[in-house]
């Protein structure tokens, strides 16, 4: 058996397994597919308790090194044992600003921590098939909620302290560490930076789709608009719609703000004179098109920054990510 433990030695028995079973797979004892020793055999050779055995494969199994075959044991799934933890990441859907998220948040990790990225797509029947599946699987689980229901009762069959919300929370998941943003906060901020240049506009429209945006982000658009007597409109899509001139527009989709760029041009109108344009979430293309686009943006590099710090050191803070608001030539 190329399992061990040392009597003498101080350090926890689970401990001494794991390092046992990492060291025979360095050497070449131990090859991917091997069959480990059974847990009741290790618990009558080295007379330790059936828990004892399960913390030890159960570390090794959260970290990728083994798998279970029920009824028959536990396997070697590989010979990298290089990796110390294995994050869940469950975004919403993946865009370039989500890119410089999950890019910052990447690089802030410590070596040796691996990181599976999932997308529910605002489908909760999906949301919960991915959670569901992967439970024991990880040492964290990231969860983007987004606009999807009962995400506290999904995540009620994981452990507490493993679980971090990124993004956007909901009232229900108040008891989670998480790295937001406040929607409401930050459209009213980012409105208000720009309202001396709203003002000569007729009209503010919001094109906000209910499933995909936060409903704070609506809230804080109404709450603005009201208090500085902005006549204003909702709708929830630029299809067959004709846009009008003196109109100044809140695109929180990237997709939309490209038709709507297509429009302006197909009218021959003039971007900043006849027609605003407030996008959210800031990239580098925004930067170049049309002269550049103003956003409200959070800080997706801090953010990345802030979740990684979070999940290395296990904290259980709140954080609110920084907003900011950049002005540029589309207003």
């Amino acid at each position: 058996m190329n399992v061990y433990i040392d009597e003498t030695n101080r350090e926890p028995k689970y401990k001494q397994l794991i390092n046992s079973i990492e060291k025979a797979i360095l050497n070449g004892h131990y090859k991917r597919g091997d069959v480990l020793p059974s847990i009741n055999s290790l618990k009558r050779r080295f007379h330790i308790s059936r828990d004892t055995v399960l913390l030890a494969y159960g570390n090794l199994k959260l970290r990728g090194i083994i798998y279970a075959v029920s009824g028959k044991g536990y396997y070697i799934k590989t010979e990298n044992v290089s990796t110390i933890e294995r994050v869940f990441l469950l975004f919403d859907e993946f865009n370039s600003f989500k890119e410089d998220l999950y890019n910052s948040f990447l690089t802030n990790l410590d070596t040796g921590v691996e990181v599976d990225i999932y997308f529910h797509h605002f489908n909760s029947a999906l949301f919960s098939k991915l959670i569901l599946d992967n439970i024991g699987v990880y040492n964290s689980y990231i969860i983007m909620p987004a606009n999807v229901k009962d995400v506290h009762l999904v995540l009620e069959n994981l452990p507490k302290e493993s679980v971090y919300i990124l993004d956007q929370t909901q009232k229900e998941l108040s008891r989670y560490p998480c790295v937001t943003q406040n929607f409401e906060e930050d459209v009213i901020f980012g409105l208000t930076e720009s309202y001396q240049l709203l003002k000569k506009y007729k009209k503010i429209v919001f094109v906000y789709v209910k499933e995909k945006q936060p409903k704070e982000m609506l809230k804080g658009f109404k709450k603005f608009c009201k208090s500085h007597n902005l006549e204003y409109e909702i709708i929830s899509s630029l299809v067959e719609r004709d846009i009008v001139k003196g109109d100044a527009y809140l695109i929180p989709d990237d997709k939309t703000l490209i038709r709507l760029i297509k429009s302006i041009r197909d009218n021959k109108f003039v971007l900043t004179k006849d027609i605003g344009i407030i996008s959210y979430n800031d990239t580098l293309l925004k930067e170049i098109v049309e002269g550049g686009i103003t956003t409200i943006s959070t800080d997706f590099n801090k953010m990345g920054e802030n979740l990684a710090k979070m999940v290395m050191e296990k904290e259980t803070k709140k954080i609110h990510n920084p907003c900011l608001f950049i002005k540029r030539n589309s207003l």
